[in-house]
């Protein structure tokens, strides 16, 4: 087994398609549409299945927010270097709400970002 592909539902498609694509640097992979259900997709990521895991963005058509709730964390992301990733983020107009340090109680230098959607980014700087 392998983890494919993560899905977050997302109230604005373009707003999410430019807040992964601008501000995180992944790429557009695919898009489709789905009338019948009234409900689009865009896949995101650093690259394609099966070397990459991939991010689906799910539109329900009309659907502009969604409840968090409790349950969810946060996506994590390697980096080579954290600090260098919030400076690029926050230039591009993207929302660091955890700036580059050690975690507590460790030595691994992370990072937090949120997307336009509220959903938390998790940056784990490590060698590549």
């Amino acid at each position: 087994m392998r983890l494919l592909h993560t899905m977050l539902r997302v109230g604005n498609l373009q707003r999410s398609i430019d807040f992964y694509t601008n501000v995180m640097g992944m790429k557009l992979l695919r898009t489709s549409e789905n009338p019948e259900y009234k409900y689009s997709l865009a896949f995101v990521g650093y690259g394609n299945n099966p070397d990459h895991a991939e991010l689906e963005l799910t539109y329900n058509w009309g659907t502009e927010s969604y409840d968090m709730g409790t349950a969810y964390g946060h996506i994590a992301l390697g980096v080579p270097d954290a600090y260098a990733a919030c400076d690029k983020i926050k230039a591009a107009g993207g929302k660091v709400t955890r700036e580059a340090g050690p975690v507590k109680g460790g030595s691994t230098v992370i990072a937090f970002v949120t997307d336009p959607d509220g959903y938390k980014v998790e940056l784990i700087q490590r060698a590549e």
